[in-house]
């Protein structure tokens, strides 16, 4: 009894699967439309009709015509000689001198000069496949795609005739009249014209050369937004970021997280985490946590702002740093509320509240010039103008020597402050020590003009000329309260002593944040980018279907 169940069930199974497989449809068959001839010639042809002349044949959606061909009616397939053409709607257009088609599997082959034509593109091969049940077309010899200004050349590709794509993966050249791109990963849209570059690839023009290993350029608008590894490089100048956006009509870049804006030519380099750089007024702007660094004097002045913009030609450049501006070098530091600094005068101006700190040395005034030589690039001079004071305190007392004045004008030597005259009622307090560093006395007088020679930031000697009124007194004889000259605020808490401190905790936490996601970025494996909206939608814009 369990044997019949088991049979019964069994044939039932094979019932159903037979079902099913009747079920699935039968290749459709290639229809013969027309021929002016046709023959069947078993000894040279066996099994074959020959058709001549004129020759058209469907199948499914598509049409071929031809001078002559093959039909193998059991095989369903088709060799077509002269002339062919294979259409499919009004997408697609394959012609060539040989071509063979299969419609059981719905796969076309043709070589002969064959030429791919699309509403926006043409490809020209040594073989071209088309696989129409996944709707690809495919080679893997040299081949030469057209998109109207563009032309593309590589040694395989793919392209998705639904999505109007062609993927490259071998050493693919897009050449236009303005630039040429090189990449191995190159995804090409042809109706929007959009490409999508993955792994090392430039875009070289006679105006700049950018590198990227994760891009995106849009052919048509000249726009591009780089991911990976990218930079832009102008003759004098090179822009990089962990994100870059590009538009070549303009000549406008911009530059997010990890910026470096290196000038060649007249070695200075800019950083922040947000930077636009306009190529044609030869200007930027940068900020969060921006830095201005140059070369002077054999040693490095780093500028600090909130806002940092640069413009003008480089021999008649103006940098202006704004808000909270603080700045290091070596052997000189100091802070303002702003700087404006020309290349055409050498002259910078610190604006607002300046303090410099010259060595020990703590200088205040209403405004300060440092003045430099466009001949040597070097600092030559420094000016500080109305309520002059320099302070610095005692090499080993509590007190405070002290210099009071109108203005301020001060000569630089070797890059150091060297010679310096302050003028018009000044005033000094000045604790004066032997070679033992022993205390002789306190000076203190006032005069109509001081000169002061320093060597490596300290006071070598002092003079005082005109209306001189004062004395040196013993420590005993000058009470505490005489000792400080009226308006000394000394701010030694506020120097700054490296370059890291011209940034806030708050500004250093920001740039940790943007170096660590930097880096978690850099370490992940390079995909390609994702499809933006814009090219997925780009027919819909243009009332397409």
């Amino acid at each position: 009894m369990k044997k019949i169940l088991f049979l019964l069930f069994f044939v039932s199974l094979l019932l159903k699967l037979n079902f099913s497989f009747a079920q699935a449809p039968a290749p459709k068959k290639i229809n013969i439309e027309h021929s002016d001839y046709a023959d069947m010639n078993q000894t040279e042809i066996p099994d074959a009709f020959l058709l001549t002349g004129n020759v058209k044949v469907s199948h499914d959606g598509v049409v071929l015509t031809c001078n002559k061909a093959y039909f193998f009616q059991k095989e369903n397939y088709l060799k077509a000689f002269g002339n062919v053409q294979l259409v499919q709607g009004d997408t697609l257009f394959l012609n060539s001198k040989y071509a063979e088609y299969n419609g059981n599997v719905k796969k076309a082959f043709a070589t002969g000069n064959p030429v791919m034509t699309s509403p926006d593109a043409t490809l020209e091969s040594d073989t071209i496949n088309f696989d129409r049940n996944i709707q690809q077309v495919y080679y893997n010899t040299k081949g030469t795609i057209v998109n109207k200004d563009n032309t593309l050349v590589s040694k395989a590709g793919r392209y998705f005739v639904k999505e109007k794509k062609f993927i490259f993966l071998d050493k693919v050249v897009i050449t236009n009249p303005t630039y040429v791109i090189k990449s191995n990963h190159l995804d090409y849209y042809t109706n929007s014209g959009h490409t999508y570059l993955s792994g090392p690839s430039t875009i070289t023009s006679k105006t700049n050369y950018i590198y990227t290993e994760k891009g995106f350029y849009d052919t048509k608008k000249n726009v591009a937004h780089l991911l990976r590894k990218s930079y832009i490089k102008y003759d004098d100048r090179r822009i990089e970021g962990d994100s870059l956006f590009y538009n070549r009509n303009t000549e406008f870049a911009s530059a997010t997280r990890n910026v470096k804006i290196t000038d060649s030519i007249n070695r200075g380099v800019v950083k922040g985490h947000y930077a636009e750089v306009y190529k044609q007024k030869d200007s930027m702007f940068v900020t969060k946590r921006a830095v201005a660094i140059n070369f002077v004097d054999n040693d490095s002045v780093y500028i600090h702002g909130k806002k940092l913009m640069v413009t003008g030609k480089e021999d008649n450049r103006i940098i202006r740093a704004y808000n909270n501006v603080r700045f290091y070098k070596t052997d000189m530091s100091g802070k303002c509320d702003s700087i404006h600094s020309s290349a055409k005068t050498a002259l910078t101006k610190l604006i607002g509240s300046p303090i410099l700190w010259n060595g020990e040395s703590q200088i205040t005034g209403d405004r300060m010039h440092l003045v430099g030589d466009n001949t040597t690039k070097k600092i030559d001079s420094l000016k500080v103008l109305n309520n002059t004071f320099i302070v610095s305190r005692d090499t080993l007392g509590t007190g405070f020597n002290q210099v009071k004045g109108l203005n301020l004008f001060g000569k630089f030597k070797e890059g150091k402050l060297h010679d310096v005259d302050v003028v018009k009622n000044t005033e000094v307090i000045y604790y004066m020590r032997n070679d033992a560093n022993e205390l002789i006395g306190i000076n203190k007088n006032k005069s109509s003009k001081i000169n002061m020679i320093l060597e490596d930031n300290a006071v070598e000697t002092i003079t005082f000329f005109n209306n001189v009124d004062g004395d040196i007194f013993p420590e005993a004889d000058l009470p505490e309260s005489a000792r400080k000259l009226r308006g000394l605020v000394w701010r030694g808490d506020e120097r700054i002593k490296s370059k890291d401190d011209i940034f806030s905790e708050e500004e250093n936490q920001m740039n940790d944040k943007m170096i660590a996601e930097g880096k978690k970025e850099a370490s992940k494996e390079n995909t390609p980018m994702k499809i933006r909206k814009e090219t997925k939608n780009y027919d819909k814009k243009k009332g397409k279907k």
